[in-house]
C-alpha cells in the first residue's frame, strides 16, 4: 500500500513542477530528481541542458501560458527567460516543492522491479548524486517530466563542411555572429528568432527553409494575438479560413520575400510567431534560401542550383524526444529517431498501465503550462483513486476501472478537426481546446464526489 503511494518525478522544469504540485496536493508521497542544482529546467540558461539563448522570450503570451493558480507577476506580454526562471522559482517557493527534490541528481535508469515488466511490483529508479554515488529507489510509479526540448535533432548532409557548425541548442548570444557570413538552417520559431538576432551582428545572413510557414504577428489590434478569440472556439475550417485571410492582409504573401508557399493550412503545423523576419527579408537584411543539397568546404549547394559561402552554419533543426533512462518498449515506443512518439493515452498513460506516466509530451498552439498542469492533475487523481481502491474504497475502484476501460477502448480525437502534418515533431501535437476539454473530463470522472474539483 505504501509502495502504491510512492511516486518518482523526473525533472524540475515546468512539467516536473506541475507534476510535483499535483501529486503533493493529492497527498501522495513523492521523490523528485533534477540533474541541475535548482528548479527551472531549460529556462535556466545556466543549466548545462538549457537550450535557451539571451534573446529568448515566450512565443505565447503570459496570460495564456502561466499556471492558473499562480498568475505571473509581470507587466510583460511576452516575458524573457530570466523573468520566467524567477516565476518557476516563485512557484516552487509558494507551494514548497523543493523539499521533494534531490538536486544535482541524474536518473540513469528506470527499470521494472519484476521480471514481467508489468510494473505490478513497482519500479527501480537508479540515480547518480552530486558525489557520484549511485542509489536505487523502489517506487510504485514514475512520472517522466524531463521535457521535449533538450536532445538536438541534427540532420546529416552530403559532403563535408569546413565552416563552423552549431546547433541552436548551443547558441547563447548573437556575439557569435560578429562579422561572419551566416547561414541559419530551419525556418521554425527558433530559426527565425536567431536569424533576426544575426542581422544585427553578422556580415550577411541567409535563412535556408525546406517548406513554407504561416507567420503570425505577436500583436493584433494592440493586444497579444493569442488573447483574441478566447471564447468558444470556432470550428477548424472556419477559423482556418478567417485567420489565413487576416494574415494575408497583415503580412502580404511571404513568397514575395522568397519563402515557399505553405504546404498546409494554418494551424496544421505550429505557426511562426515572428513577423520581424519578414520585415528583415523585405529590407534585404537576410536572404531566404531553399533546402540544402550538399556541403562543399565553406560552400553550401542548395536544391535550386544556387550556392553560398559561409563562415558559420547554425542548425535550427529542432529537437527529438529523449527518455534515455527507460527502455522505449515500456512507453509503447520504437525509440528515438523512429519517426514518432510514444503511443500514450492522452499523451500521458501507456496502454499497458505499467505505472509509468509522461507529463509534458505535449505541443499545441496556446496550450500553455496549464495544459501540462492538467496532465499532472489527471495522473494525481488516478493514483489517488488507485490508493483509495487499495484501501478498500469500492467507489474509487469503480472510477479506476472505468478509466482503464477508456484506455482499453477507442481513444478520443484530440485534433479538434485539424489535419496535422505527418512530421516527427508533430506526432504529439494536439488541439488545445479538444485536449483540455478531454483531460478535464477524465479528471472530474476520477475525482471523489466529496473532494470536489480543487483546481
Amino acid at each position: 500500500m505504501a509502495l502504491q503511494r510512492r511516486v518518482a518525478v523526473i525533472g524540475a522544469g515546468p512539467s516536473g513542477l506541475a507534476a510535483a504540485r499535483a501529486l503533493d496536493r493529492a497527498g501522495l508521497d513523492l521523490v523528485g530528481y533534477e540533474a541541475h542544482d535548482d528548479v527551472g529546467g531549460l529556462w535556466d540558461i545556466d543549466n548545462p541542458r538549457s537550450t535557451v539563448y539571451d534573446s529568448a522570450h515566450l512565443i505565447s503570451s503570459r496570460t495564456t501560458t502561466q499556471f492558473d493558480e499562480l498568475p505571473m507577476d509581470s507587466s510583460a506580454d511576452y516575458p524573457g527567460h530570466r523573468e520566467l526562471l524567477r516565476y518557476f522559482r516563485t512557484y516552487a517557493d509558494v507551494f514548497d516543492l523543493r523539499r521533494h527534490y534531490r538536486f544535482g541528481t541524474r536518473v540513469v535508469a528506470v527499470e521494472p522491479a519484476d521480471d514481467d515488466a508489468s510494473g505490478a511490483s513497482g519500479w527501480h529508479v537508479h540515480s547518480t548524486g552530486p558525489d557520484g554515488a549511485t542509489t536505487v529507489e523502489h517506487v510504485g510509479h514514475v512520472v517522466i517530466a524531463n521535457g521535449t526540448l533538450a536532445e538536438p535533432n541534427v540532420p546529416t548532409f552530403d559532403g563535408d563542411l569546413t565552416a563552423e557548425l552549431l546547433h541552436s541548442s548551443e547558441y547563447r548570444s548573437a556575439d557569435v555572429f560578429a562579422g561572419k557570413r551566416v547561414l541559419v538552417v530551419g525556418g521554425g520559431n527558433s530559426g527565425c528568432d536567431i536569424a533576426v538576432d544575426a542581422v544585427h551582428r553578422a556580415a550577411s545572413v541567409d535563412l535556408s527553409v525546406r517548406r513554407g510557414y504561416w507567420f503570425v504577428p505577436r500583436y493584433l489590434l494592440g493586444r497579444p494575438t493569442d488573447t483574441l478569440n478566447q471564447g468558444r472556439p470556432l470550428p477548424a475550417k472556419i477559423k482556418q479560413a478567417v485567420d489565413s485571410r487576416v494574415l494575408m492582409l497583415l503580412n502580404g504573401d511571404p513568397q514575395r520575400f522568397g519563402f515557399p508557399a505553405p504546404d498546409h493550412k494554418i494551424y496544421e503545423s505550429h505557426p511562426v510567431v515572428n513577423s520581424l523576419v519578414l520585415q528583415h527579408a523585405g529590407q534585404g537584411d537576410l536572404k531566404v534560401r531553399q533546402d540544402i543539397r550538399r556541403f562543399d568546404g565553406d560552400t553550401v549547394d542548395f536544391v535550386d542550383g544556387t550556392t553560398g559561402t559561409y563562415d558559420l552554419v547554425l542548425l535550427a533543426t529542432g529537437y527529438r524526444l529523449d527518455y534515455p533512462f527507460v527502455d522505449p518498449k515500456h512507453l509503447a515506443w520504437d525509440g528515438p529517431g523512429s519517426g514518432g512518439a510514444p503511443e500514450l493515452f492522452c499523451n500521458i498513460v501507456p496502454p499497458s498501465f505499467n505505472g509509468l506516466f509522461v507529463v509534458g509530451m505535449l505541443e499545441a498552439s496556446g496550450i500553455g503550462w496549464q495544459g501540462r498542469a492538467e496532465q499532472a492533475e489527471l495522473v494525481a487523481r488516478l493514483l489517488a483513486a488507485q490508493a483509495a481502491a487499495d484501501d478498500g474504497d469500492v467507489a474509487a475502484r469503480e472510477r479506476v476501472e472505468a478509466f482503464r476501460r477508456r484506455v482499453a477502448g477507442r481513444w478520443p480525437d484530440l485534433t479538434g478537426g485539424y489535419r496535422y502534418l505527418g512530421l516527427e515533431r508533430m506526432s504529439y501535437y494536439v488541439n488545445k481546446d479538444a485536449y483540455r476539454r478531454t483531460v478535464r473530463g477524465y479528471v472530474r470522472d476520477l475525482t471523489a464526489p466529496e473532494s470536489g474539483d480543487r483546481r
